[in-house]
């Protein structure tokens, strides 16, 4: 049983390409997407994948002696489990849920972007703020449908607010600029780099309608073409032409942490609280890689930790 829990935001500073593994669609590699709502999202397993992998890499490139090098891999293992086919299989003591999308960058005719969500994004993320004990009791809009709610007019043109194609009736919220600090302040690390992003979410968040946000989250996705070269031509190679999908930089989501004792079997177990102290010394405001593509850029993630 899992005996404590945090949450992780994910904010991308790069196109992260998270793979479904099949396609249906025009797209030959498109990335993974909640079935019931089809927003993008990133698995936990993929997460987990991600984290060990970093810790991994920070042991590797530390100045601990080889006895110390091989007390940090057996931390390793008491935390995330062994790999598979390992002697002495257990389960471990982290796990991570599936990261769902709070908002994502749309294209604006002012300010180059906003942070486009909805009620369903916000509800949600609320829910597992409160889940994991933390404050959200900020209160969610319901605009209606071809309408939008925002507080910074200076993203409006005629009262009017021109998304990609799109043109919406706007209306200013109070009620949202106290949702859109709170989202900043915990979705950003504090650091001065982020401080024009944070700042730029709580003033260019914008609710849409669940239908309109959808739409965005299935059509505004950075969808690029890659072309596979024939060795002997130089050229083209028949047929090698491919598209993949990205989720933009500048997208924020938000997944569950949780933590248990060890599960080792080894005499000195740590504690839940133990566990989950050094996920947050690993994870919290880390840059990460996570998915494919990671030789072109493709996956850079900032994380921050809340709760726990």
């Amino acid at each position: 049983m899992f005996e404590k829990q945090a949450a992780v935001f994910l904010y991308n500073v790069s196109p992260v390409h998270m793979g479904a593994g099949t396609a249906t669609g025009l797209i030959d590699n498109p990335i993974q997407r909640e079935r019931h709502t089809s927003h993008p999202c990133f698995a936990g397993s993929g997460i987990k994948g991600a984290v060990r992998h970093a810790w991994e890499q920070l042991v590797k490139a530390s100045s601990l002696d080889e006895e110390e090098q091989s007390r940090a891999k057996g931390l390793l293992n008491d935390i995330f489990g062994p790999e598979s086919g390992s002697d002495g299989l257990h389960a471990g003591a982290v796990s991570f849920g599936d990261a769902q999308l709070v908002a994502m960058p749309v294209r604006c005719l002012k300010n180059g972007y906003v942070y486009a969500t909805c009620p369903q994004a916000l509800a949600r993320a609320q829910r597992l703020l409160k889940m994991v004990g933390v404050d959200a009791d900020w209160k969610v809009p319901e605009p209606k449908e071809g309408q939008c709610l925002l507080s910074n007019r200076e993203l409006l043109n005629d009262d009017k607010l021109h998304l990609e194609a799109f043109e919406y009736a706007a209306q200013i919220s109070g009620d949202l600029q106290n949702l859109s600090a709170s989202l900043a302040e915990r979705a950003m690390p504090e650091d001065d780099a982020y401080a024009f992003f944070r700042d730029k979410l709580k003033q260019d968040l914008v609710v849409l309608h669940n239908t309109d946000f959808a739409w965005f989250s299935e059509n505004s996705t950075l969808v690029e073409p890659h072309v596979r070269i024939d060795p002997k031509t130089g050229t083209a190679a028949k047929g090698g032409l491919f598209y993949t999908e990205n989720l933009p930089p500048e997208s924020v989501l938000v997944a569950p942490l949780m933590a248990s004792q060890t599960r080792s079997g080894s005499s000195e177990k740590m504690e839940a609280e133990e566990v989950m102290a050094k996920m947050q010394n690993v994870l919290d405001n880390r840059l990460l890689q996570i998915g494919g593509d990671a030789t072109t850029g493709r996956g850079m993630v900032i994380a921050s930790v809340v709760g726990g």
